[in-house]
């Protein structure tokens, strides 16, 4: 395997569209990396471009610590999973999996060798003969894995590969595709619009947005410590809570959010005393939004109430603001009822109103 280094690699098109600007990071050698990001924000291309689909404007790309900016993608020694599974129908599974060895002229004993040692991996011994109609999704989708599996590349493309299958499915993929990374110990770059893939899989998540990368880190520290507004709101369900309001420093700190309304914050908040007076967004979490009396809490009213199941989402109204708060299925209020509410210690977020960066200690 090898690891790939993006230097301020930039993707213009001859309309002036600029697709990809100047993004830099490192795939470790082994590692699954995941690029995330609304539709647009140019995860898709930047995948192209490792591939060798799409011609770099400028910057430097280096696999293994070669550069192959200007190398054709048959010879960087990768392999792509696309969307579309892309399987021949005409072909058995055990066909589909050879193809592309049988085309690069490889003694059949090494074809067979492979093939089998993939379909096992997969789980595929018993469909070999079967050809792509006669099979699942997740079937479908493990035999276009297999087919990047046999090529033993340096590197694994894969452009989000569960979007056609159904929730389950899905589910169930993501189990497959963090077992077969172990156990291959493979260097993968995987994108998907999907957080909840991107924070299950990746070991470590690149975020985008309009072409820019915003955020790389762990899946947890992303979460936790959101470098700017976008990366907050982007992960996690229901989205972080945002009120716009002005801090005041009175009897503890508090947000005034217009109209006499004041959002009450905890008292061990750590908040730089330069901020008083000052403008911005919180941000807060919907599981930490905390039911029940508390000196430094706010009522609110309930509006709507959705039972998940495993926790209750509870839409509330506090002096004119909105909120979302994740809370016990022991604990179900009733619409129109007022509830006591606390924001928990430690768990808040500033934001600038204007450039969306985070105010608080990261």
């Amino acid at each position: 395997m090898a690891h790939v280094q993006l230097e301020q690699l930039r993707k213009v098109y001859p309309d002036g569209h600029v697709a990809v600007a100047g993004a830099s990071f490192e795939v470790a050698d082994g590692e699954l990396l995941v690029l995330v990001g609304p539709s647009g924000c140019g995860k898709s291309t930047l995948l192209r471009m490792v591939a060798g689909l799409e011609a770099i404007t400028s910057g430097h790309l280096r696999i293994g610590g070669r550069l192959v900016n200007d190398v054709a993608p048959g010879d960087r020694d990768i392999a792509m999973v696309f969307q579309n599974y892309a399987l021949y129908p005409h072909m058995t599974v055990a066909e589909n999996l050879g193809f592309a060895l049988k085309m690069r002229r490889m003694p059949a004993a090494e074809i067979a060798r492979r093939v089998a040692d993939a379909a096992r991996t997969l789980e595929l011994d018993g469909v070999l003969g079967r050809r792509p109609a006669q099979l699942s999704g997740g079937q479908r989708q493990r035999v276009a894995l297999g087919r990047a599996l046999v090529r033993q590349p340096q590197v694994f493309l894969l452009d989000e590969p569960l979007s056609n299958l159904d929730a389950r499915l899905r589910a169930s993929m993501r189990v497959e595709i963090a077992r077969l990374h172990r156990q291959l110990g493979a260097t993968m770059l995987y994108v998907t619009h999907d957080q909840v893939e991107a924070m299950t899989l990746g070991q470590r998540i690149v975020v985008m947005h309009e072409g820019q990368v915003q955020q790389v880190d762990t899946p947890l520290a992303l979460y936790r410590n959101p470098a700017n507004r976008f990366v907050a709101t982007f992960l996690g369900t229901p989205a972080m809570n945002l009120v716009g309001g002005r801090l005041l420093r009175e009897d503890g700190w508090r947000l005034a959010t217009g109209e006499g309304s004041a959002l009450p914050l905890p008292e061990d908040v750590a908040i730089d005393a330069g901020l008083e007076g000052r403008e911005v967004q919180l941000g807060v979490r919907p599981e930490h939004l905390l039911q029940g009396a508390a000196a430094r809490g706010f009522d609110a009213v309930v509006e709507v109430v959705e039972p998940m199941g495993s926790d209750v989402h509870v839409h509330v109204r506090a002096g004119g603001t909105a909120l979302v708060a994740r809370l016990a299925p022991e604990s179900l209020p009733e619409p129109g009822a007022t509830v006591r509410l606390r924001i928990a210690p430690a768990q808040l977020h500033l934001f600038d109103p204007a450039s969306g960066v985070a105010l608080t200690p990261r």
